[in-house]
């Protein structure tokens, strides 16, 4: 199913960022991996902010991680931002819930208002109050962000933290698997699982998925872009065909087929 939004209800994952050790490398690692196009705007002497496309509609973006944080030793990643109604009010709730402001909040230009958190967990995320850019423009389709997924050592800890923060509800997805859905009233807002003692050394994070025609096919060419395989794809019934893969300067995705009984 494709959706064109130009608003994004409060509490959807409305913009997946990457901040990478080498732009440059990831742009053409995902131009070439999704056929997603570019639109780079100027951020100061030397630096854009790139904004990926797919038919002219924003699906992603991408930064040069700055000097400081590189020598810290931050890895590329992937950033989440949840969209609310105030980043200041939001970012109030979520300390007094438990969590960790980690930067802002700031206004970006006429763009909208930001701010990043850690939740109780360690998982970082961030907030995004709209004012000219609501975020993407397309979802849930192939090449575009299709889901969102919270990995962490603590469940019952989390889901307190969303539903005080964003008033997601959970439910236990259907069957054997040991998965929680986190909704936003009837809609999946996106998905959460407990780090195992098999993912040792795994922190809490925040995956991306997109969707793909072909997994297979995808990581076959991720990795003669570049990329490595950090999950082989899998299939997992009611959902669908993943597999986790790492961009050249490190940053973990997912890509997943949905599975055509998938509700």
């Amino acid at each position: 199913m494709t959706t064109q939004k130009t608003t994004h209800a409060p509490g959807t994952f409305c913009w997946p960022e990457l901040t990478s050790t080498d732009q440059a490398a990831v742009e053409k690692f995902y131009t070439g991996l999704f056929g997603w196009t570019m639109k780079q705007s100027p951020m100061g002497p030397d630096a854009h902010y790139t904004i990926f496309l797919k038919d002219d509609e924003s699906v992603a973006a991408a930064s040069q991680m700055d000097k400081p944080l590189q020598a810290q030793g931050v890895p590329s990643h992937w950033l989440s931002y949840v969209s609310t109604a105030s980043v200041d009010q939001s970012v109030e709730k979520a300390k007094a819930l438990g969590g960790t402001l980690v930067a802002g909040p700031f206004d970006v230009m006429e763009h909208g208002r930001m701010a990043v958190l850690t939740d109780p967990t360690g998982a970082t995320f961030a907030l995004w109050q709209a004012n000219q850019h609501p975020g993407v423009t397309r979802l849930n389709e192939d090449g575009t962000l299709v889901w969102t997924e919270l990995m962490t050592g603590d469940t019952g800890k989390a889901a307190t933290f969303y539903k005080g923060l964003f008033d997601w509800g959970t439910e236990k997805f259907p069957g054997e698997m040991d998965y929680t859905l986190l909704k936003r009233g009837s809609e999946n807002a996106g998905g959460m699982m407990a780090i195992t003692k098999e993912m040792q050394g795994v922190p809490p994070h925040w995956m991306v998925y997109y969707g793909v025609a072909d997994v297979d096919a995808t990581v076959a060419k991720a990795q003669s872009l570049g990329g490595s395989l950090v999950m082989p794809a899998w299939d997992t019934p009611g959902v669908g065909r993943i597999a986790i893969l790492k961009d050249p300067t490190g940053a973990k995705f997912s890509v997943i087929k949905g599975d055509p009984e998938q509700k």
